[in-house]
C-alpha cells in the first residue's frame, strides 16, 4: 500500500475561477505529475471529508458510496510512482497496485481507439458497484449511482483546473474490455475515464 501525501484544504484559485476555466482537454504535454498533485486529485474525486466524519468529498445517496476510483499511471507519469493501475483507498488515502505496467494505449483502444487519451500521464477511472446502492433503493439506486459518478467527475475537473492541469472525459468504451485491461473485480463496472495532465 502506498500512502499518499496529505491533501491541502486551501488553494490559490477560487471555486468561481475554476468553474469559469473548466473545459474538456484532449491534448496533453509530455510532462509528469508530482505525487502531491495526484494525491490532491484523488482526494478531490472521492476522498474523506475531514470536516464531516466518515463522509466523502462527493455526495452519496444514503452515504452508501458505491464508487471505486482507479488511476492508470503511464511510464514516468507520476514522479516516484511506477506505471500501472492503482486502486484508491479513501479511508487510508492510499493506493494499492492492481495491475503493473503502462496500459494507457490499451485503455484508449478499448475506448473506441481514442488515441489522444494515451497522451495523458494519468487516467482517473470511476467505477461502480451498483449493489451497494440498489440493495437499499432498488432500481432507483442505479440513477443515484450515475448521479454520484457525475459529482466525482466534476470534482476531478475542478481540482485539475485549480492545480493548473486539464482533464478530459470519456464515456464511449467497451465496458468489458476496459475492465479486463484494468484488472477490475467482476462487481466493479467502469463508468467514466478521465485523462488528466498538463494541457498543450
Amino acid at each position: 500500500m502506498i500512502v499518499l501525501p496529505e491533501p491541502k484544504l486551501q488553494g490559490r484559485m477560487s471555486l468561481e475561477e475554476s468553474l469559469a476555466k473548466r473545459e474538456t482537454v484532449r491534448s496533453f504535454q509530455p510532462k509528469n505529475l508530482t505525487l502531491h498533485r495526484l494525491s490532491q486529485l484523488l482526494w478531490a474525486a472521492y476522498g474523506m471529508n475531514p470536516t464531516m466524519q466518515g463522509k466523502r468529498t462527493a455526495a452519496s445517496a444514503g452515504a452508501l458510496y458505491p464508487l471505486d476510483i482507479y488511476v492508470v499511471v503511464g511510464e514516468e507519469g507520476v514522479e516516484g510512482l511506477g506505471s500501472g493501475v492503482y486502486h484508491y483507498v479513501p479511508h487510508r488515502h492510499a493506493l494499492v497496485i492492481v495491475n503493473p505496467g503502462d496500459v494507457r494505449k490499451e485503455v484508449a483502444t478499448a475506448s473506441l481507439w481514442q488515441t489522444w487519451m494515451a497522451e495523458a500521464p494519468v487516467m482517473v477511472v470511476i467505477a461502480a458497484e451498483y449493489r451497494r446502492t440498489t440493495a437499499k433503493y432498488g432500481e432507483r439506486g442505479v440513477r443515484y449511482v450515475h448521479m454520484e459518478a457525475g459529482h466525482a467527475g466534476q470534482n476531478v475537473f475542478l481540482e485539475s483546473v485549480a492545480m493548473g492541469l486539464g482533464a478530459g472525459i470519456v464515456g464511449a468504451f467497451h465496458d468489458d474490455e476496459v475492465a479486463t485491461v484494468l484488472g477490475l473485480p467482476g462487481q466493479h463496472e467502469p463508468l467514466l475515464v478521465m485523462p488528466v495532465g498538463y494541457p498543450r
